[in-house]
């Protein structure tokens, strides 16, 4: 029997404004759990993936390729996972994805033990994946509105924001000094346990609720349903417009932070000071030589601007979320522009803690304001559309990662910034189709 969350919400919710208050609601806090444990896999995997491509091969475009592969599913498959949260009981379609990211990642980790790990490896991997969140990632958004009542909605996502901004903090510097001090094996068998223990959460989340009114239609038809909903519906259509030029302008720097940390930005040990004649720190920070822990360490300084980006979101009323949207966009395309003409690694630390708060802020504000303009009916599909913009962005740090090989990693970061601070100082001055909402 599909749970319900309505008198339990009522009863124990707090006011929405408070920053943790979906965290009493009991039906939210076994997908928060598993959410934990997914991930802080995201976040090792962020730095791990591209970290061991780039130490196998040496090639940018290949650190474009594994993106490609991992979008090429989200393009062609992101639609049918759409229909299937809108067909099917969401907790079956999370415990099914979780189950397999846990064969994937184990998949990885035996084959470097066993010798026989190539760069192929790894972009059959990130296809793999992008199967799996292709049909998993329309239900993981999907949920959320069955899990807490409307008024808390902003705040769940926000708090979703938040833990992955938390981990970004410790997992990717955790994965890179991993690497450092031990080897990449060790990065996969943890994820793989990660995994795991997010699926055992998965099972304990209590079964929503499905659309039913068209199960005798084709998924064909429903995902055509779908885009003439999207054509009705201006006000999501303008949100899904401007997220695509955020994230295909703003996410590349991303997939190619390990050139930035290998061949860009360095750091002089003889700049810190007395630091490196520390007990314990001086050790750490020499540590710092090796691309992979400055990788990771990176990462993470952008984890805590994003964190408490995603804590201020949480803690804001349903009021301005459009106006707070462009100002977050704004603030990260300026950030990238000073990240991408500095070669001082400690000034890119500095600048990537605004970078992730408004990293943070852009993404909780579009998805939360994606789901608040849209029918339950249509959240599954229009998430699957949503999600789809991060598959077609990957062909642009495809293309980036090619340009890059030309004109340099700088010019070809710097350049989408630029075009992306336009067009957003243009959503703000010129149109109030996302400025005005709220």
């Amino acid at each position: 029997m599909p749970y319900n969350t309505a008198n339990e919400n009522k009863l124990k919710t707090p006011l929405f404004s408070e920053t943790f208050g979906s965290l009493r609601i009991p039906a939210y806090r076994p997908f928060f759990g598993a959410l934990l444990g997914h991930m802080a896999c995201v976040n090792m995997q962020m730095v791990a993936r591209s970290w061991f491509i780039y130490e196998l091969t040496s090639r940018a475009s290949l650190l474009g390729a594994v993106a490609l592969a991992h979008a090429l599913p989200m393009l062609t498959l992101s639609l049918f996972g759409g229909v299937l949260a809108d067909r099917v009981k969401k907790k079956n379609v999370l415990i099914v994805g979780q189950l397999c990211m846990t064969l994937v990642a184990l998949g990885i980790a035996l084959s470097i033990t066993i010798g026989i790990i190539t760069w192929i490896h790894l972009i059959v991997a990130a296809f793999l994946q992008g199967i799996i969140m292709s049909l998993v990632m329309p239900s993981r958004q999907a949920i959320i509105p069955e899990l807490v009542d409307e008024q808390l909605l902003m705040n769940a996502i926000s708090i979703n924001a938040a833990t992955m901004n938390f981990l970004r903090l410790l997992a990717p510097a955790f994965s890179g000094f991993l690497i450092a001090i031990w080897n990449i094996e060790g990065v996969y068998y943890i994820m793989t346990a990660l995994y795991f223990m997010s699926f055992l959460f998965t099972l304990h989340i209590p079964h929503t609720h499905k659309s039913i009114h068209f199960h005798q239609s084709s998924a064909l038809r429903d995902i055509s349903d779908g885009f003439r909903y999207l054509k009705k519906n201006t006000t999501v259509f303008s949100i899904l417009i401007f997220t695509l030029i955020v994230t295909f302008f703003s996410m590349p720097y991303f997939y190619l932070l390990p050139i930035f940390t290998k061949d860009i930005i360095t750091l002089s040990l003889d700049d810190l000071g007395g630091l490196i004649t520390l007990p314990l720190v001086g050790n750490l920070i020499a540590t710092l030589t090796e691309s992979s822990a400055r990788l990771g360490l990176l990462v993470s300084i952008s984890g805590f601007g994003a964190f408490i980006g995603s804590l201020w979101v949480a803690s804001r009323p349903n009021k301005h979320r459009g106006l707070y949207y462009l100002l977050s966009s704004l603030l990260l395309s300026g950030c990238l522009i000073l990240f991408s003409i500095t070669s001082a690694y400690l000034f890119a630390l500095i600048v990537f803690i605004p970078l992730g708060l408004g990293q943070a802020g852009r993404m909780s504000l579009s998805n939360t304001l994606v789901q608040s303009y849209t029918d339950s009916t249509y959240r599954g599909r229009m998430m699957s559309l949503y999600m789809m913009e991060w598959g077609i962005t990957s062909f642009g740090v495809f293309l980036i990662g090619i340009l890059t090989e030309f004109i340099g990693v700088q010019w070809a970061v710097g350049g989408g910034a630029v075009i992306l601070m336009a067009a957003t100082l243009y959503y703000l001055g010129f149109t109030s189709h996302i400025r005005s909402l709220d």
